[in-house]
């Protein structure tokens, strides 16, 4: 499981790159990663897992090795969830288990209630099933101007060089933006999202994402029910007692959109839902994936579903 194999996998703006572990023949795990982090964010947690699964990460578009979506088109949560879709018809699986991280868990969620038919189980690590934050709902006119506004900022700035960074440069800024995400995390975490020049390092991510909050749709308490009722899976919460608990992490301490979200979980889903609190911060999966990796690998042996045809 310490050996990984990239996959590139063809899309019309270019292809949408992934990093896979085990045998194509075992069951499906695919592997989502958090807002501009990359398919490296599982490199410590994937080999401390179940071994008789086909581990895939992939690269949202714009993240990592995959290519940016074309000029002029906006990313949107919608084009992540068919992201999804893609990958799955590429690598011909009719249905799998996702596990997903903050962002890459709500995309995850999106997925799973759109497509119920095609997930099985359903791990959500340091993230919840939808974006949902009453307190939000009046800002996403705001959101989606800017998203308009950034995107035709960035167009106009697409012929400048972008900047460069020395090795040390970069960490200090990843650390100092993200401070959930401890030191030896965050070079794994660059050494996928950045590219070498001449005199330094180059972020590869795509220049027009920006902060997760433009790129979220949040939905209200009562679109959260029939969501909810959609879901054919099982599925594993797991939340770190330091972590965040919203999309834009300026409220961490706001429990109750969160204690909304468990509770209509557990009345819906009933014994498919199993909540888990781990010691860890936000990105306890790559800082300590030992935490996660035995609950993880339980959830996704338990009473697993007869093999894809």
């Amino acid at each position: 499981m310490g050996l990984f194999s990239e996959l590139r996998l063809a899309v019309p703006w270019g292809h949408i790159a992934a990093k896979a572990w085990g045998s194509p023949s075992s069951r499906p795990v695919l592997c989502l990663h958090g807002w501009l982090d990359n398919a490296n964010s599982f490199d410590r947690l994937i080999p401390l897992l179940a071994r008789d699964f086909y581990y895939v990460a992939m690269d949202f578009g714009g993240h990592g090795l995959s290519s940016h979506y074309s000029p002029g088109v906006q990313y949107h949560p919608e084009n992540f969830v068919s992201e999804i879709r893609r990958v799955m018809a590429a690598l011909k699986w009719k249905r799998c288990s996702i596990m997903g991280h903050s962002f890459g868990g709500i995309t995850a969620g999106m997925f799973s209630c759109t497509f119920p038919e095609m997930v099985d189980k359903l791990v959500l690590l340091e993230s919840t099933l939808v974006a949902m934050d009453t307190n939000e709902l009046e800002n996403l006119p705001a959101y989606r101007r800017s998203r308009v506004e950034l995107t035709l900022q960035q167009e106009e700035a697409s012929g400048k060089p972008p900047r460069v960074y020395s090795q040390e440069e970069i960490l200090q800024r990843l650390l100092q933006a993200n401070t959930h995400v401890w030191e030896e995390s965050a070079k794994i975490i660059l050494q996928r999202g950045t590219s070498p020049v001449a005199t330094g390092v180059v972020l590869k991510r795509d220049q027009r994402l920006s902060t997760p909050e433009r790129y979220a749709e949040f939905i209200s308490r009562e679109q959260l029910l029939p969501l909810t009722k959609k879901l054919q899976a099982h599925l594993l919460l797991i939340r770190a007692s330091q972590g965040c608990n919203d999309v834009s992490r300026k409220n961490h301490h706001k429990k109750e959109p969160l204690g909304f979200i468990i509770k209509t979980l557990k009345s819906v889903l009933k014994e498919r839902f199993q909540y888990v609190e781990v010691p860890g911060n936000h990105y306890v999966h790559i800082n300590q994936p030992d935490h996660v990796a035995g609950v993880i690998s339980s959830f996704l042996e338990s009473d697993r579903p007869q093999a894809q045809e």
